[in-house]
Formats: structure tokens, C-alpha cells, sequence
């Protein structure tokens, strides 16, 4: 009898897991705790910046609440829930109000507290998990703090000092202080509003064909401790077939292992549009399988 391809796929993804896991016939070691971080007990002692997080483009963007152009096929909260845990999202003001839209809020909007609301109420939901949000905004420092606080969501915000040893998931959770946010634009103005391009570097984001990716940098300085590895074709607009070119494996696993090797350093932020097609999941369970860490 034949197995097939789909069978074979499954195995490498079990395998995947029980190389993170480890044996669930095992019990864990008398006194340590075996509740997971990010959904793996292996991530609770491994640095933020040694972690990959399956991450969204425009993620406000989505089909599900009838966006124009969407990159996304769901919404905030439906992303979350399937193991999204960095969130790209852009921020504009709109008719007096903070908002987030994509270039233009004709083409879908939602009040950025509103979005912000669908965070915080994961966040609780989830006292194991670590979230990452990344803004482009065109708005000031202050109405983004504004809207954290209408939310409630500051109380989970991370401080972090630039060049300071970024602590692990378990202790993120452990202290509350489960979210990550960063922006390119007036960053720094409060300690949890981190600049992007002082923490992090990108592969190029406008990449119309396959044959376009590269490893090579595009904003910010390889030094940084993280990196965001943009996956996604844009040609003219996202579009689901364009996912489908890219989104699968082994072409994206491989992608990911070729920039991980030439820049010696673990994708961070793996970054796609239609996160629902395709492999991102996977890609990011096996980079958190294989990842290097360093010796405490």
C-alpha cells in the first residue's frame, strides 16, 4: 500500500514536534514546570530574540470583514487564535480618530482601540502566550497611547533597552509583560514603544516574483538582535494566488534556512500575506526546533 506524499508530510511534522516536545511518554523532571510558552515547553527558557514568530503583513487587512485589497484572509482575533503571534499593523488618522487602514481607509478601517481590544482580550484569554505588534504608522506617539489606553492593553507592554539581553518567554510571562511593540516612527518617545530599526533588520518587502527574494538587508543594520524576513509577493496588490506561489513548502522551508544560514542569525518575524495558505506555521515550528541557543 502506498502512504503518499500527505503521509510523509505528517511524519516530518511529527518528528518536528517530538524534537521540541520530546517524548510524551516521558514525564518532565520532578520540579520544573512543563506549561508551554507559545505553545512549547522548550520556548519557556529561550531568549524573545532566539524565537520565531509566525507574523502577518497588514494583518488588519482581511477578507473576513470585507477589506478592499485585503492581505489577510481572517481577522485579528481568528489570527491569534490559529498561532499568529506578530502582528504588522498600520495606523492613520481618519475623520478625527486614530484608525487602522491600509494607504486608505475607504479601503477598510477599524478604530486602532478596537483592534488593539481584540489583543488584549487574546492576551487574557491566554496567560502562556508572547505577542509582537510591528506598526507603520502615519500618526503621532501620543494617539497611539491613547488608544493602548482606552484598550487596556499597556499593562501587558514590554520595556526593553536597546542592546540589553532580551529575557525569555517564561520570564515575559511570568513578570505579565507578554506584548512587544515597535513602530517606525517617533519610537522611543515611551519606554514600551520601541524603534523598530534600533531592534531589528528586514529582507526587502517589494517583491513582485519568486525570483525576487533575496537575504539581503533592506532597512535597519544586521547587528540588531532581530530579524523580520518578509515572505510575500506584491504585483500590482497581495492576492492569494501570489500566496500560493510562495507560501508552501519546501520553497518557503528552504527560503527561511537559506537566510537563516547566510545571515547567521534565526528569522525572528516570518512575515506573509494569507498566513491561512500554506506552511508559515510549519516553517516556524521547524526554525524553533533546529534554533541554536546560546549557552546560558
Amino acid at each position: 500500500m502506498s502512504l503518499g506524499l500527505g503521509w510523509l508530510r505528517w511524519f516530518a511534522v511529527a518528528s518536528t514536534f517530538a524534537a521540541v516536545f520530546g517524548d510524551p511518554g516521558v514525564a518532565p523532571a520532578v520540579g520544573r514546570d512543563a506549561s508551554p510558552c507559545n505553545g512549547l515547553p522548550a520556548l519557556c527558557d529561550r531568549p524573545y530574540d532566539e524565537v520565531a514568530f509566525a507574523t502577518t503583513h497588514n494583518a488588519m487587512s482581511n477578507a473576513d470583514d470585507g477589506w478592499i485589497g485585503p492581505n489577510q484572509q481572517h481577522g485579528l482575533t481568528r489570527q491569534l487564535q490559529d498561532g499568529i503571534r506578530a502582528l504588522m499593523l498600520d495606523v492613520h488618522s481618519y475623520a478625527g480618530r486614530t484608525y487602522l487602514c491600509h494607504g486608505y481607509c475607504w479601503l477598510g478601517k477599524k478604530l486602532l482601540a478596537d483592534g488593539l481590544g481584540e489583543i488584549r482580550a487574546f492576551l487574557d484569554a491566554n496567560p502562556q502566550e508572547v505577542v509582537t505588534i510591528i506598526f507603520e504608522s502615519y500618526v503621532s506617539a501620543a494617539e497611539v497611547e491613547a488608544a493602548f489606553a482606552e484598550s487596556e492593553l499597556l499593562r501587558y507592554a514590554h520595556e526593553q533597552d536597546v542592546g540589553d539581553p532580551w529575557p525569555a518567554l517564561g520570564e515575559m510571562i511570568a513578570d505579565g509583560h507578554r506584548l512587544v511593540v515597535f513602530t517606525d516612527k517617533e519610537g522611543g518617545v515611551y519606554p514600551w514603544y520601541h524603534d523598530v530599526w534600533q531592534y531589528a533588520w528586514e529582507t526587502d518587502y517589494a517583491n513582485k516574483a519568486p525570483s525576487d527574494f533575496s537575504c539581503d538587508v533592506n532597512r535597519g543594520s544586521t547587528a540588531s538582535a532581530l530579524f523580520i524576513l518578509n515572505h510575500f509577493l506584491t504585483n500590482p496588490i497581495a492576492l492569494p494566488s501570489l500566496a500560493e506561489k510562495v507560501n508552501h513548502n519546501p520553497f518557503f522551508l528552504d527560503r527561511a534556512q537559506l537566510c537563516k544560514d547566510a545571515a547567521q542569525q534565526q528569522p525572528n518575524f516570518v512575515t506573509v500575506d494569507f498566513y491561512s495558505i500554506g506552511d508559515v506555521l510549519d516553517v516556524v515550528l521547524h526554525l524553533n526546533a533546529t534554533a541554536t541557543v546560546a549557552a546560558s
